[in-house]
């Protein structure tokens, strides 16, 4: 090998060697950019122990008083004692979660239907009349003491009694023909009549069946004076 070889060989290596101490350049400068940034945190850092130490003294010297070593053992001792407690609340929390899982797909269904439902209701005005309901009983309430409201319910009571017996077959046959006689007098064609006249006139079959049925409302008006309760006979009978 002669000295030119020899030479440019050995520039080879140091050109070789000048490569790698760049390259160990390159990552001291990314590892003293990362130590710039760690001595910057931690001046930052520094700066800020001081007012974070008197503030967490200021504070504990507060509970000092109010926390002892003793009581957060208790706290502990509670806690593993409850582990049971706290298991089965767990479980039946995911029983709830389960529940609603179920539940939900029908209450989307049903909610909308009851909202209208609700809707319909507000429409036929159903609410408004319980409303005035209401304030017609808040009315009678401030006007009323206790014990006039309690005769007044009573007499509700009673009336009702009294409405129910509207409801039989015989009343409600008798009542409507009694509204019915007032379409059938003919008042264009009364006149006077004297004691003869009547006698005339209560020859006719009519005249003598509203005398018979006058005369059993006579006789039922009656048993009224001591407290009976007559039966309503159907006219004509």
């Amino acid at each position: 090998m002669s000295n030119e070889d020899q030479v440019l060989e050995r520039l080879a290596r140091v050109e070789e060697q000048l490569a790698g101490v760049a390259r160990i350049e390159e990552r001291l400068k990314g590892f003293s950019s990362s130590w710039e940034s760690l001595s910057d945190l931690g001046r930052d850092l520094s700066l800020l122990m001081g007012p974070a130490a008197r503030k967490l003294t200021e504070e504990l010297a507060e509970v000092e008083t109010g926390f002892q070593l003793e009581d957060f053992f208790v706290l502990l001792k509670r806690f593993l004692l409850s582990l049971r407690h706290l298991a089965w609340a767990l479980e039946q929390l995911e029983n709830l979660i389960d529940w609603w899982n179920d539940m939900e797909p029908m209450l989307k269904i049903a909610v909308p239907h009851f909202i209208d439902f609700l809707e319909d209701l507000e429409q036929k005005g159903i609410f408004r009349g319980y409303k005035g309901m209401l304030e017609g009983y808040a009315k009678i309430a401030q006007h009323y003491t206790s014990e006039e409201l309690a005769a007044i319910g009573d007499g509700f009571v009673l009336m009702h009694g009294v409405i129910r017996k509207f409801a039989e077959p015989e009343v409600v046959g008798f009542l409507e023909k009694i509204m019915a006689v007032p379409a059938q007098v003919r008042l264009e064609e009364s006149r006077p009549a004297g004691p003869v006249e009547m006698l005339w006139r209560l020859r006719s079959k009519e005249c003598q069946e509203g005398l018979g049925v006058l005369v059993e409302l006579t006789r039922a008006l009656g048993k009224l004076k001591n407290g009976g309760r007559p039966a309503l006979a159907a006219p004509g009978k």
